[in-house]
């Protein structure tokens, strides 16, 4: 017998590693890394069918509508500057004797929430020290234009509605245009 015969009837074609000894099992590294490449394989196919089935449900951004329900006219004083929907739609309704308008509470200089301050009788935003008149005109600071009007209307009902997908712009001349300005 030649020395490359007895190496080959010495030397073991694969090398056994026992993983539980008392359970008498035996797995070898081959087995080991098979298994451990067809669990990353079917986690790979996992991951793209999930993807897929994710694709067949897009994203979609549900926004609130633009137009609501203020109330009725008999609820708001004379004079008065209404907050009541600052926060939630971001919009002030002022009520003079003639009607009602709508203001958007967005300052025209960087879009920040300006503040009504009753006892001077003006918005002033807290950012840049923009002033706006009551009727939303700008007088002070680096605001380049006024305060925009925003739709307002009686509905069926008699209740205010307002829409804030239409603008009025003062420098456009459309302050006088139906629908930013209410009599009643």
């Amino acid at each position: 017998m030649t020395l490359s015969e007895q190496a080959r009837n010495t030397t073991p074609l694969r090398k056994e590693v026992p993983i539980d000894k008392s359970r008498g099992l035996w797995i070898t590294r081959r087995d080991f890394l098979s298994l451990t490449g067809w669990l990353a394989v079917f986690a790979f196919l996992g991951t793209a069918l999930l993807g897929t089935i994710r694709f067949f449900f897009p994203r979609v951004l549900f926004e609130a509508s633009p137009v609501f329900k203020a109330g009725f006219p008999d609820e708001y004083a004379l004079g008065e500057v209404s907050s009541k929907y600052l926060k939630s739609k971001q919009v002030w309704i002022v009520r003079e004797e003639e009607g009602f308008y709508a203001l958007s509470a967005v300052c025209t200089h960087l879009g920040c929430t300006p503040r009504w301050l009753e006892t001077e009788n003006k918005f002033k935003c807290p950012c840049h020290g923009s002033g706006f008149h009551l009727s939303g005109i700008n007088f002070e600071g680096p605001a380049p234009r006024p305060l925009e009007r925003i739709k307002i209307m009686l509905n069926e009902n008699g209740e205010l509605v307002v829409d804030k997908s239409v603008k009025f712009l003062f420098e456009r001349d459309e302050w006088g245009k139906p629908g930013s300005f209410l009599k009643v």
